[in-house]
């Protein structure tokens, strides 16, 4: 008898939930009878060994990816409103809290994802089943039982393009705030350039992360960084971070050279 290996991973006690076994697997940090695997739909034998590589206290992987990011680009979430966007196992907002923030709104569109020990904390508020391209100011102050505008936003999104959130994420986002978005080519680049979930292309991956930029200049954000993610994403895509804020000191034309040696498109 067979099954999948996220779903063995979380049988055997090795991961919190298929969810945070699938990101396990996704990083290259789980092997089997000695073999690294990267795939969450492989199929492996009840004897199997099962090996996962020594990890830290983060409920998510995708935890370092916004450590790298805060870092690099100088923003400090102490005593801030965070809203973070795609929680999902609650990675970004554990790092939120940790560095400071006063307040976190969890929002994701699923349900029952969120670590419960992130979950209990005080300081976070969990809103599940909230599609984020549709959040309002009203909505999402309704929904979360918070009024106070977040004037730091943080995304981790998948199965939907940056360019169909950011009206709505300026909308409700502090007019001195920062937003730091993480770009997924594999979900920003069209059908065809995707191959087995993986973006190839250096020019491909470079288009996915202007786009974002100049979707998001032309509604008032302005590009403030540019990193390449320090953790690969699903299937072994190459992800981006970008730093925006409202106002125009910050042309994305200034970021094209970076970008294009980020991506490898050069």
């Amino acid at each position: 008898m067979t099954m999948r290996l996220d779903a063995a991973l979380a049988a055997s006690g090795l991961a919190r939930s298929r969810t945070q076994a699938a990101t396990l697997i996704a990083s290259g940090l789980v092997s089997v009878d000695g073999v690294t695997v990267v795939k969450a739909s492989a199929r492996v034998s009840e004897d199997a060994v099962l090996e996962v590589a020594a990890s830290d206290h983060y409920v998510s992987r995708a935890a370092h990816k916004l450590i790298a990011a805060l870092d690099s680009f100088g923003v400090d979430p102490q005593g801030r409103v965070a809203l973070d966007l795609g929680a999902s196992t609650g990675g970004f907002t554990q790092v939120l809290r940790e560095r400071g923030a006063a307040r976190v709104i969890a929002a994701d569109v699923g349900h029952d994802q969120i670590d419960p020990v992130i979950a209990a904390d005080s300081g976070v508020s969990v809103v599940e089943g909230y599609n984020v391209r549709y959040m309002t100011p009203e909505s999402l102050a309704g929904i979360s039982g918070i009024d106070d505008v977040p004037d730091l936003v943080t995304a981790d999104l998948s199965f939907i393009s940056l360019t169909h959130v950011l009206s709505a994420l300026k909308d409700v986002m502090a007019v001195n705030g920062d937003a730091i978005l993480l770009v997924k080519p594999q979900f920003e680049a069209g059908r065809t350039a995707v191959k087995g979930g993986l973006v190839t292309s250096p020019a491909v991956r470079a288009d996915a992360v202007t786009t974002v930029l100049w979707a998001a200049w032309d509604l008032g954000l302005s590009t403030h960084g540019v990193i390449s993610s320090p953790i690969v994403g699903t299937h072994g895509n190459r992800e981006f971070v970008v730093h925006l804020k409202p106002g125009t000191d910050g042309n994305p034309t200034e970021w094209i050279r970076t970008v294009t040696e980020l991506t490898g498109s050069r």
